[in-house]
């Protein structure tokens, strides 16, 4: 039974060593340079437990952060939704626009459904954004993935476009409902979008073990009005949830929805 889906990261070993898999399928380990770690906290991201991933790195479970992001000093804002912080980076997608996405036939086949499901939850809140599933050429590819991390997905880029890759690795999500899978699905398209995880300030909220708590680092905060004062349980954009778990969009979520787009 998958205990934290979510994490979106099966991390093997500890503090800066990690398993990457290589090309022939055999895990090493490897040392993350202090000095990628430096950036990455400098970018405002958790260090702890980054993982290599194929031109880049796996950082806070599930966000890649290419060489390039790593070397860029962009101004992230924050949205803060009560005691649990809903953060967006700065890169936003120029809107309104339509946002094509496709799914890799190397993927279940009934993945195909539970991607509907996530574009559907989107296209409900009538945002300045709508997502359409089309079967090439798509703005954001949903593609198999593998190594020691169940899902990823990056940020927009500078330009306004939203980040082009999700990776979801179908073998360590095992059998999962539908509504599980687009929870997933709809979770890392928040990210293509510009959604940090909204417990990020504390990730033991939702994954439990220590508090990891990095700050905003140089980022603002923007409090969305109209949202409670108690914890965000329920959103969609939490970095862990348990197996088999459906998570479609909160009142908080719908907020910070329409807020952003």
């Amino acid at each position: 039974m998958m205990k934290k889906l979510l994490s979106m990261a099966a991390i093997a070993a500890v503090g800066v060593i990690i398993s990457c898999q290589t090309d022939d399928g055999l895990v090493s380990d490897r040392q993350v340079p202090q000095s990628v770690l430096d950036k990455v906290h400098r970018l405002g991201f958790s260090n702890s437990d980054v993982q290599f991933a194929d031109n880049g790195y796996i950082v806070e479970g599930d966000i890649f952060l290419s060489e390039r992001d790593l070397n860029s000093t962009p101004d992230r804002k924050l949205l803060r939704i009560a005691e649990v912080e809903q953060y967006r980076t700065n890169n936003l997608v120029a809107a309104p626009r339509t946002i094509t996405v496709s799914i890799s036939s190397r993927l279940p086949a009934s993945y195909v459904d539970a991607l509907d499901e996530a574009l559907a939850r989107y296209n409900s809140e009538n945002l300045l954004l709508t997502f359409t599933r089309v079967s090439s050429g798509a703005a954001i590819s949903i593609v198999k993935g593998n190594g020691s991390y169940l899902a990823s997905a990056g940020f927009p880029t500078s330009s306004g476009e939203p980040h082009n890759q999700i990776k979801v690795n179908s073998r360590a999500i095992g059998n999962q409902p539908q509504s599980t899978v687009a929870t997933i699905l709809a979770h890392e398209l928040g990210h293509c979008i510009g959604f940090r995880h909204t417990d990020y300030m504390d990730r033991s909220y939702s994954c439990g073990g220590s508090a990891t708590n990095e700050g905003a680092s140089t980022v603002g905060a923007v409090h969305i009005p109209g949202t409670p004062t108690g914890p965000d349980s329920g959103s969609f954009m939490l970095a862990c949830i348990g197996s088999g778990q459906n998570r479609p969009f909160n009142n908080n979520d719908k907020t910070a929805l329409s807020y952003l787009y």
